[in-house]
């Protein structure tokens, strides 16, 4: 008789690596310009992580552009990170790429991450709550997040989910 595995028991460290990634053109394009540039929903993903106890590796900034955003996921696949979150470009307007740009690159989508998201902007602010297409997944027993640009969307994601990255890694690497 075979060894069963036990979801929720694998073994997984607790403390994460992140590469932290917000996509975003108009601060890309005044960093290109050497100008200072305030990246406060960066900054929540960032603080959210490390009271957690997670450690940022790596933080960059990239514009709304499928091959700068398709790069920041090949880098992170071929590393030795365990979770990246991309901010901004989970939107309606034309501009916003994540989504589709990240989406073929995973191999099981957590929609609960997304659903949960949604219902819970819902109750903070209405409405709107149905603009975000947030999103989340595995690739390559490495967890994807994307999230929205806004540093209260940034907040309520974490809030609930963060908690629940660990054992999502330790159940995808089992």
């Amino acid at each position: 008789m075979s060894a069963r595995r036990t979801p929720g028991r694998t073994n997984f460290a607790k403390r994460l690596r992140f590469v932290v990634v917000t996509v975003s053109t108009s601060k890309y394009r005044r960093k290109s310009q050497n100008e200072k540039v305030d990246d406060g929903s960066g900054d929540v993903a960032e603080s959210a992580l490390k009271q957690s106890g997670h450690l940022v590796a790596d933080r960059l900034l990239v514009s709304d552009d499928a091959e700068m955003v398709k790069s920041c996921v090949e880098d992170f696949l071929s590393g030795p990170n365990h979770a990246i979150l991309f901010v901004g470009g989970t939107g309606v307007s034309p501009d916003d790429l994540t989504v589709e740009t990240v989406g073929p690159y995973l191999e099981k989508e957590l929609e609960g991450f997304g659903e949960l998201f949604r219902m819970l902007s819902y109750e903070r602010i209405g409405a709107p709550a149905i603009l975000t297409r947030s999103m989340a997944g595995i690739a390559r027993g490495r967890l994807i997040v994307c999230l929205p640009g806004s540093p209260d969307g940034v907040k309520t994601a974490l809030e609930y989910s963060l908690p629940q990255f660990p054992k999502i890694l330790a159940v995808a690497r089992s």
